[in-house]
C-alpha cells in the first residue's frame, strides 16, 4: 500500500499492536516483494523498509497484490482530484504524443500557459512563477529570492513545521525527523518561534475572542530584534491539522512588512482548494510576498511544484536560482494545467468546502460525549481527532490512537496518524458523500470501541 496505509509518526516498528496487524494482515503475493525492495532500497524513518505493497490506485481507493482494499485519506497529500483521473490521464498520454521534453532553455506552450495559469488564481500580483521538480526545492527557491531581495540571510520558521528534507528546507522546517539526524550545523539564521497551538494555549478555555495572539507577537518580537530577517516562511494551516487563531496571518504580515521580511506561504499540502479555498492562507484576508505550492499539483501522477512570487521579486535575473533539468517539462506542465481544469470544472474547492463543514459537523456530534476526544479541528477536507487520556489536560493518547488506527484499517479505511495522537483525515476533494459516511461510520465506531 501506500505509506500512509501502515505508518503513524512516533510509531515504534516493535509496537505489539503494529506487529498483530502485520501478522494478521501478511499476504502471499505481497511478501516475496517487500523483501526485494527492503534488499535494495535504503532504509529511512516513515518510508523504508516498506510493510505493504500496492497494485492499484483508483478514485479513493488503493488495493495491494492480495486484493485488499482501504479508502485512502492520507494520499501523502496529492490525491486531490483522486487517483487516476481519466482526464488527466489521457492528457499526459497526448501531450507525450505531442511533446514530451523540452531543455531547460526552450520554452513550450504547455510550460508557459501553466505560469500563467498560476498567475491568474493566485491573488494580488503573485505572477512570477519558477517550476521544480518536488516543493522542498520550491521552498528553497523561495528562500534565494528572498535573500536577494532583502540582501538579508536570515529566515523565521516555526518549530514543528515541515517544509521538505533538502539541506535548506530542513534548516527552516522544525520536525525533529528532518534534522536530528545531521551532523554539523545546518542553514545558518534559520531562527525557529514556537507555533500557534491554540487547541493547547491557556486562553483557548475561555473563548477565541479572548487570544492574546502571544504566538504571533513573539514573531515580530523576534523579527524586530534580529532586525536583519530576510523572510519568515510557514504553513498557513499546519496539515496536523492545526489551525492558527483569527487574526494571527494579519498580525505576523503587519510584522513583516514593518520590520522589511517577507512572508512566504508554503501551501503543498494545502493550496488547491484542500481546505475549501483555492489556497489556505485565503481564509486569512492575507497575501503572501512568496507562495510554494507541490504535491497535488501533478494530479497524483506526476511530480511538479511551483516557486510563485510578487512581480517585484523578479529581481534574479543575473544569477541561477533553480536551473533544474525538468523547469518546463510539458508533460509534467500538462498534468498540473489539467488538474486544475479538473479542479476548476468539477467545483471542488467549494465542495471541499462543503464536505469538510458536514464531516467536522457530524464528528463533533457523534464523538461529543467521549472523553477520549480531546478535539476535532480541520479546515475542509484537511481534519482530524485528537485522541487524549484526559480531555482537561489534553495528555495525548497515543496508544489509544494507534489501537484506533489499526481498527480502521481492518475495516477499510487508510490514514494517518499526526503528532502521535491525532487521527488525520484527508480524503480527496471528489470523494461521494456516501463513501465520507461509510469513512465516518469506521472512525467513530472505532473510537467509540477503544473509548
Amino acid at each position: 500500500m501506500s505509506q500512509s496505509l501502515v505508518h503513524t509518526e512516533g510509531e515504534s516498528n516493535t509496537s505489539p499492536v503494529r506487529k498483530k496487524w502485520l501478522e494478521e494482515t501478511s499476504g502471499e503475493k505481497s511478501n516475496p516483494l517487500l523483501k526485494r525492495d527492503a534488499a535494495v532500497f535504503l532504509h529511512q524513518s516513515l518510508s523504508s523498509p516498506c510493510v505493504s505493497t500496492i497494485a492499484k490506485a483508483e478514485g479513493i481507493w488503493i488495493e495491494d497484490l492480495d486484493g485488499r482494499r482501504h479508502m485512502d485519506f492520507h494520499g501523502n497529500s496529492v490525491h486531490h482530484i483522486g487517483w487516476g483521473h481519466p482526464k488527466l490521464i489521457q492528457a499526459i498520454k497526448s501531450q507525450l504524443d505531442d511533446l514530451p521534453f523540452a531543455p531547460r532553455r526552450f520554452t513550450n506552450e504547455p510550460a508557459v500557459e501553466l505560469a500563467e495559469k498560476l498567475a491568474g488564481i493566485a491573488p494580488g500580483n503573485l505572477g512570477k512563477t519558477l517550476f521544480t521538480t518536488g516543493g522542498s526545492d520550491a521552498n528553497e527557491v523561495a528562500l534565494k529570492i528572498a535573500r536577494a531581495a532583502t540582501g538579508r540571510f536570515k529566515t523565521v520558521s516555526f518549530w514543528d513545521a515541515y517544509h521538505g528534507a533538502g539541506f535548506g528546507a530542513a534548516s527552516v522546517g522544525g520536525e525533529a525527523t528532518f534534522r536530528s539526524h545531521i551532523a554539523g550545523p545546518l542553514l545558518p539564521g534559520a531562527e525557529h518561534v514556537a507555533p500557534f497551538a491554540c487547541y493547547r494555549c491557556p486562553y483557548n478555555h475561555v473563548g477565541p475572542e479572548t487570544c492574546g495572539l502571544a504566538c504571533a507577537n513573539m514573531v515580530d518580537y523576534v523579527l524586530g530584534r534580529e532586525g536583519d530577517v530576510a523572510a519568515v516562511i510557514a504553513e498557513p494551516m499546519r496539515a496536523v491539522p492545526y489551525v492558527p487563531p483569527a487574526g494571527f496571518w494579519k498580525t505576523v504580515r503587519e510584522a513583516c512588512n514593518r520590520h522589511g521580511a517577507l512572508l512566504i506561504m508554503d501551501e503543498i499540502p494545502t493550496g488547491l482548494g484542500k481546505t475549501g479555498k483555492m489556497f489556505a492562507f485565503e481564509h486569512d484576508d492575507i497575501i503572501p510576498d512568496i507562495v510554494t505550492i507541490g504535491k497535488a499539483l501533478g494530479g497524483g501522477v506526476l511530480p511538479i511544484a511551483a516557486c510563485i512570487a510578487r512581480t517585484e521579486l523578479d529581481v534574479c535575473g543575473d544569477f541561477a536560482i533553480g536551473h533544474y533539468t525538468h523547469e518546463k517539462n510539458p508533460v509534467t506542465a500538462r498534468a498540473a494545467l489539467t488538474t486544475i481544469e479538473i479542479i476548476e470544472e468539477e467545483g471542488l474547492v467549494a465542495r471541499s468546502e462543503e464536505l469538510g463543514t458536514y464531516a467536522m459537523s457530524q464528528l463533533q456530534d457523534r464523538l461529543d460525549d467521549l472523553a477520549i476526544v480531546g478535539d476535532i479541528r480541520g479546515r475542509g477536507l484537511m481534519f482530524g481527532v485528537e485522541i487524549v487520556l484526559d480531555r482537561i489536560d489534553k495528555t495525548p493518547g497515543n496508544d489509544l490512537a494507534e489501537k484506533i488506527y489499526y481498527a480502521c484499517l481492518s475495516a477499510g479505511l487508510s490514514f494517518k496518524i499526526s503528532q502521535g495522537c491525532v487521527l488525520t483525515l484527508s480524503p480527496p476533494l471528489t470523494i461521494s458523500r456516501t463513501d465520507l459516511d461509510r469513512a465516518l461510520d469506521i472512525v467513530v465506531n472505532a473510537i467509540r470501541e477503544v473509548a
